[in-house]
């Protein structure tokens, strides 16, 4: 392709994160190659156990875990006994040294006692994968400027009793190093604000677009990249579908699994989020609600706004406000305070 082809046009729906982010993309879905390896060899371990007829995963949620993991290495290196292998249970566990041990009474084939050891070592090699590229993220978030959003903010919180958000406990998962820190110094802003929002999903956000949001005019723009608008499809007039367009990218599933998260989330976007699953279905709220948090995330970004939560009772209170006046909305315009309605709702 010739050099000037680049001003046809050929390149305006597609999207490329500068070269400072380029190499965070690439170390942190690396990682996240690694990580769904090292799920796959916890799966595979637990087929072996099974097949041992050891019941560990019955009175152990997480054989990954400190309890699980130092059942699996000692019964690797050859001890057999299921009273001592129970003893190398974490005091947390709420299973009694007698109830492990009964689980752990297999029949200790050579072939599966084989297997479990190779998905051992499988895990160990990915564990340390996974370090590897935390060291290499680490090391570029180090090259990476900080962000100052100060004098973009648009808009104050408000004077209502506002809802702080509680934080939660870093995610197996997550990086040894202060990650959430690292976000809020090159982005300028804290995603993880965000109910639904940790602190790997701000991640994957910073990886795949970066702090610079002007490839995509507004909000709406950036919602239609993700996939996440409906794809109305007309023909004569007709519409013959409006499900959303097949978009291939981590950060549109990135932000479906955040919205699921708000199920037992007692916050504004929880609420929204419940309303919508009992009105629509799960499969169509989750769309929603990953729309409202694409557009939240172009606000900050953009903006510098902060996020402050309202609370749960707050939409509960405006919900209940608009289902007051949504009768009227079917009375001539002279009996019906449109402004107030807007008023109310919000628009």
């Amino acid at each position: 392709m010739a050099p000037e082809t680049a001003h046809l046009g050929f390149t305006e729906h597609s999207f490329r994160p500068p070269a400072q982010i380029l190499p965070m993309r690439t170390y942190w879905r690396l990682r996240a190659e690694h990580v769904r390896e090292v799920s796959t060899t916890i799966l595979r371990m637990q087929k072996a156990l099974t097949q041992m007829n050891i019941q560990l995963a019955n009175v152990i949620s997480d054989i990954s875990g400190v309890s699980g993991m130092a059942i699996i290495r000692a019964i690797v290196a050859g001890e057999r006994d299921p009273l001592k292998l129970s003893q190398l249970r974490d005091r947390r566990i709420q299973a009694t040294p007698e109830q492990i041990a009964k689980s752990l009474e297999g029949n200790w084939r050579r072939d599966l006692l084989f297997a479990l050891s190779q998905q051992l070592l499988n895990y160990d090699h990915f564990q340390k994968q996974i370090q590897l590229c935390d060291e290499q993220l680490r090391f570029h978030f180090q090259s990476l400027p900080a962000t100052n959003r100060s004098g973009q903010t648009t808009g104050a919180p408000s004077a209502t009793k506002l809802r702080t958000k509680k934080r939660k406990k870093p995610h197996g998962n997550a990086p040894s190093f202060d990650l959430a820190a690292e976000l809020k110094r090159i982005l300028g802003v804290d995603l993880t604000l965000i109910d639904g929002i940790d602190v790997m999903t701000a991640q994957t956000v910073a990886s795949e677009i970066g702090y610079d949001l002007s490839p995509w005019k507004t909000e709406a723009h950036f919602a239609s990249w993700l996939g996440l608008c409906p794809d109305n499809r007309i023909s004569g007039g007709t519409v013959l579908a409006r499900a959303t367009r097949h978009v291939v990218n981590p950060l549109t599933n990135a932000l479906r699994i955040a919205a699921s998260t708000l199920l037992r989330s007692q916050s504004y976007l929880g609420a929204k989020y419940r309303r919508l699953r009992t009105r629509l279905g799960a499969p169509k709220a989750i769309t929603a609600m990953a729309h409202r948090l694409a557009r939240l995330i172009y606000r900050m970004l953009k903006f510098g706004e902060e996020y402050v939560d309202k609370g749960a009772q707050f939409y509960e209170n405006k919900y209940a406000q608009l289902q007051i006046l949504h009768p009227k909305r079917k009375l001539p315009n002279s009996a019906f305070s449109w402004s107030l309605y807007n008023e109310v709702s919000g628009e």
